[in-house]
């Protein structure tokens, strides 16, 4: 088969207006980006109140494993599939960041027969809004630093809790010591670098609606603590109106197309296991008011991105999902079953039979939510007819129904019944009940999650947390909703616990604040916010000839 970039370089593209004029936007809100991109203005919504809201399909899926799931590939194949059958789709979906293109993930724009194109401008740069959120993010961090020299707000040095940002995998930079050199450089401090997908101002980007909000939103960041304790905001910096200049171009969603001209929108990138996990707001509200079927995707597994769609980002803008699709493989059924990564393609229904077990949670789960449930099974080249009867006989058991998905090698073609089925499902009734309540004590929120989608005994909170659940009540900032921030490889929080485990222990260890974003992160486990490079990163396989013609991108 050939390779992804092989196949989206035979790909015949619409021009981006055609695609736009298909969807009725006019040429006033849309600015191009080349041939085959458009930055949709987010003024257009406010044009289209008087429209219904299509239906919302939410793609997610087990637990992720290294055997892959394919999340991406099955929600564009879905929606490509959806229009295939005159349902009129359109597929909405995050920017991949440079920092996982480059190192083991590779790109993240669909693969095979089910991409989402022009894949190497999506997966290298697109229309820069991740460097504008770069450039904003630190920014504020400038502001500190000038701040602290010239002892403006009373900043309290050792209490600075905003770090640099950049969108490349570098651990080098995790913790670091800024303004050395003596006295003109500033007081020096430790600091560290984020990747700019776990910044607040990209969680930010992605849950505003309009510009004002955009600022108003900046300007509730918290960014350190005065000698006093108090928070510093963005606000008290006099940078809200600055930020929101350096994203004014940032916060248009991008148009762009799939392999067989399905109209797509690519835009924002927060990571589902340390913010909220989905692509922005604004793309979603014009998907509804464009399309009948709008497919979207939330990071990692149910109970990361899911779960985080589901309780925060549904209730926070009065999202009405109708459907959700839970992806699974064989493979990573089976190293969930304990079968070791290299022996994956190798038939083995014991290890499958074991791995099910982890199905089964996620599927418990999303039925907590009140919403229909169907399992798509991603085929893969070594699945044997038995070990897809397997899984397909065990998901009647869980009384969901399930599809065998073949969008990789056939796109459209290969997730017809997945539509036909998801269709089928949106049209039932269904009573969307999120876990917990925006007005629960935080520590009910936390317990509710713990116990319902990650399955724990109890909830245990370290002196750290302890202390800053003090900080959080004393400012109000505690009731606010809750993001759990925890491993993706495991419903626990630990990556070691595979399966599915229960009655454990979930260990809280600290608390930190997105108040800007509009929610409180609950710290589970050790969490990586600025990843690093594996041993032989994805970039040494790339390269580019005279041509201009890219190799090793996928």
């Amino acid at each position: 088969m050939l390779t992804d970039i092989e196949i989206a370089r035979g790909a015949k593209l619409k021009r981006i207006e055609l695609i736009a004029n298909e969807l009725d936007i006019s040429e006033e809100y849309y600015s191009l980006y080349g041939k085959n991109i458009a930055k949709v203005s987010h003024n257009y919504l406010n044009e289209l109140k008087f429209k219904e809201d299509g239906k919302l399909i939410m793609v997610t899926a087990i637990t992720p494993t290294p055997a892959g799931e394919g999340k991406t590939t099955t929600s564009i194949s879905l929606s490509m599939a959806l229009n295939k059958i005159h349902k009129n789709s359109l597929v909405t979906l995050r920017e991949p960041s440079l920092g996982p293109v480059m190192g083991i993930k590779g790109g993240a724009a669909g693969g095979g027969y089910s991409q989402v194109l022009p894949m190497e401008d999506i997966n290298l740069h697109f229309t820069g809004d991740i460097h504008a959120i770069t450039s904003a993010h630190n920014l504020i961090s400038a502001v500190i630093d000038d701040y602290i020299k010239y002892d403006k707000l009373n900043i309290d040095p050792t209490r600075v809790s905003w770090p640099r940002a950049m969108d490349m995998n570098d651990r080098a930079l995790r913790e670091i010591i800024v303004a050395l050199g003596g006295r003109k450089n500033g007081y020096p401090r430790q600091d560290g670098f984020i990747i700019t997908a776990a910044s607040e101002i990209m969680a930010i980007l992605c849950l505003s609606q309009n510009m004002e909000e955009l600022k108003n939103k900046l300007s509730n960041i918290v960014v350190a603590r005065n000698r006093k304790g108090e928070p510093i905001t963005v606000k008290d910096l006099e940078i809200e109106g600055a930020l929101t200049v350096l994203l004014k171009d940032a916060i248009n969603p991008n148009l762009v197309q799939t392999i067989e001209n399905t109209p797509a929108f690519v835009h924002g990138g927060p990571f589902a296991n340390i913010a909220h996990g989905t692509n922005s707001i604004l793309a979603t509200k014009l998907a509804l008011k464009l399309s009948d079927y709008v497919v979207t995707e939330s990071g990692f597994g149910s109970d990361l991105g899911a779960e985080k769609f589901y309780d925060f980002v549904s209730p926070t803008f009065g999202l009405k999902p109708s459907a959700t699709v839970l992806v699974a493989t064989i493979r990573a059924l089976k190293y969930h079953g304990g079968q070791k990564k290299d022996e994956l393609n190798t038939p083995n229904t014991e290890n499958l039979k074991k791995g099910l077990a982890n199905l089964q949670v996620h599927v418990e789960n999303l039925k907590k939510f009140n919403l229909p449930v169907i399992v798509s099974i991603n085929k893969f080249y070594s699945d044997t007819e038995e070990e897809i009867s397997i899984v397909e006989n065990f998901c009647k058991e869980l009384g969901v129904e399930s599809s065998v998905n073949e969008g990789f090698e056939k796109g459209s073609q290969g997730a017809i019944d997945l539509a036909e089925k998801v269709v089928r499902l949106t049209e039932k009734e269904s009573n969307f009940t999120p876990i917990y309540n925006f007005a629960d004590p935080i520590e009910e929120k936390i317990d509710k999650l713990a116990k319902n989608i990650y399955r724990a005994g109890k909830v245990e909170y370290t002196s750290s947390a302890l202390s800053s659940l003090k900080y959080l009540k004393k400012y109000g900032y505690d009731k606010l909703p809750v993001i759990i921030a925890k491993t993706q490889n495991s419903i626990s929080d630990d990556p070691n616990k595979l399966g599915a485990p229960k009655d454990y222990t979930f260990t809280i260890r600290d608390f930190e604040l997105s108040a800007g974003a509009g929610f409180v992160v609950a710290l589970a486990g050790d969490i990586l916010r600025m990843p690093g490079l594996s041993k032989v990163p994805n970039a040494v396989n790339m390269d580019i000839d005279e041509k201009g013609d890219i190799s090793g991108l996928s």
